[in-house]
């Protein structure tokens, strides 16, 4: 196994970049969301909650938009992570939120 992938599951490598290093390519797949203007009910108040908290409705929470129960649970789970009582401060929260994301490769 190399990296994450099983050697014959590589995904494809994308044309070298600028600096002349090959990326990886990673093929995702397509979700459906629903788009914040289109939004009723329970899911139409949680984007608002959202762009009262961040200015936008970011697409991590688009893709559970299908299930607005299931969003307000991990909105809830976000915000009792990041701001709830802890010894961490919340930029030793932050910084380790951006070294697991960075490490699974995950450029939120």
């Amino acid at each position: 196994m190399v990296g994450r992938y099983p050697a014959h599951r590589q995904p494809p490598l994308a044309p070298p970049c600028q600096g002349g290093e090959s990326v990886v390519r990673i093929e995702m797949s397509w979700i459906k969301t629903i788009e914040p203007r289109e939004a009723t009910g329970e899911l139409k108040v949680e984007y608002n909650q959202a762009v009262k908290r961040a200015g936008k409705v970011f697409n991590i929470l688009k893709v559970q938009s299908l299930n607005p129960e299931c969003l307000r649970a991990s909105i809830q789970l976000y915000l009792a992570t990041m701001y709830g009582r802890s010894g961490l401060s919340r930029a030793e929260r932050e910084m380790l939120a951006t070294v697991v994301s960075r490490a699974n490769q995950c450029f939120y």
